[in-house]
């Protein structure tokens, strides 16, 4: 009896003793960082001396007092639903391309060779390219100028009125292919069935668009739409390399404003309490997603 209680006892732990490692790196990683951020954004001048003073919630009334995060959540915003509705609409657009009949498959295959090459790249390869690219005298000035579509040695990194629009469109560039492979896949289990009765009823091509193919693609629609605020809300790295918040703060989000108060001012509370209201919007947003996730399955 002892041998088969402790066999049963065994089977029951090994599965947990797997995970631990995982787990463990999780808690040392993630919980604890989160912990101590938490902790900083109550008190004043933390990290910087041995005994912090607590302040209750004078960090977070000084922040939503400040005009700079003011911009800083305007600019996020823009750029957030601007990349969201960018990332559906033309990762729908080329999903129904790679999903039409009237290509052939070795076209397909090139054409998804093509599509995904910018999901190859990490953030520091992109920035770097289009940094380059975008210089006064680089190919896209020459292009658009050739095209008369923009004049000549157009500043496009450094001038106020067109760098959040650049920073985005290069968001939207790298980020488009990922959600043109969740919607392509979307769109291959849509049964050929629902297509045939609809046409059969005299339905056109675009009411079966918008009766059968977005009803059927949207949980994953949803889906997506919320995993990429969460990580456009996040975005840092493209930023911080092609302007780094600027010129004059007009593409700083609010990563960007949360990096400036850490380490170019040391105002570690309040970056912390910035930080903390930036982990309540992805947290609620991350419910709603596992909500849809579990509505999804049933």
């Amino acid at each position: 009896m002892k041998n088969k209680s402790g066999l049963k006892l065994k089977k029951q732990i090994t599965p947990y003793l797997y995970l631990s490692p995982t787990v463990i790196l999780m808690l040392v990683l993630l919980v604890v960082p989160i912990c101590l951020i938490v902790k900083y954004s109550f008190q004043n001048n933390a990290i910087v001396v041995a005994d912090p003073v607590f302040v209750g919630l004078d960090n977070y009334i000084e922040i939503l007092a400040d005009s700079e995060f003011v911009g800083a959540v305007k600019t996020t915003f823009i750029f957030v639903v601007v990349s969201v509705v960018a990332h559906i609409v033309l990762g729908m657009c080329f999903a129904l391309l790679l999903n039409t009949k009237y290509f052939k498959s070795r076209t397909k295959t090139i054409a998804r060779v093509i599509y995904v090459l910018p999901w190859v790249f990490t953030a520091s390869v992109i920035a770097i390219l289009w940094k380059l690219m975008l210089q006064p005298a680089g190919i896209v000035d020459y292009l658009l100028s050739f095209l008369n579509l923009a004049t000549k040695d157009t500043e496009w990194l450094s001038n106020q009125s067109v760098a959040l629009a650049t920073i985005t469109f290069v968001n939207i560039w790298c980020g488009y292919p990922f959600y043109m492979i969740s919607i392509l896949a979307g769109l291959q289990g849509i049964s050929e069935d629902l297509y045939e009765s609809s046409a059969l009823d005299g339905a056109t091509k675009w009411k079966s668009f918008w009766h059968i193919t977005i009803p059927q693609l949207k949980p994953i629609l949803i889906s997506i739409a919320m995993l990429d605020f969460v990580w456009t809300l996040q975005s840092f790295a493209v930023i911080w390399m092609m302007t780094g918040g600027g010129p004059v703060n007009s593409t700083q989000t609010l990563s960007i404003y949360i990096y400036k108060l850490a380490f170019n001012s040391s105002q570690y509370g309040i970056a912390s309490a910035v930080a903390v209201l930036l982990l309540i919007v992805c947290v609620v947003v991350a419910i709603f997603y596992v909500k849809q996730q579990k509505k999804a399955r049933e």
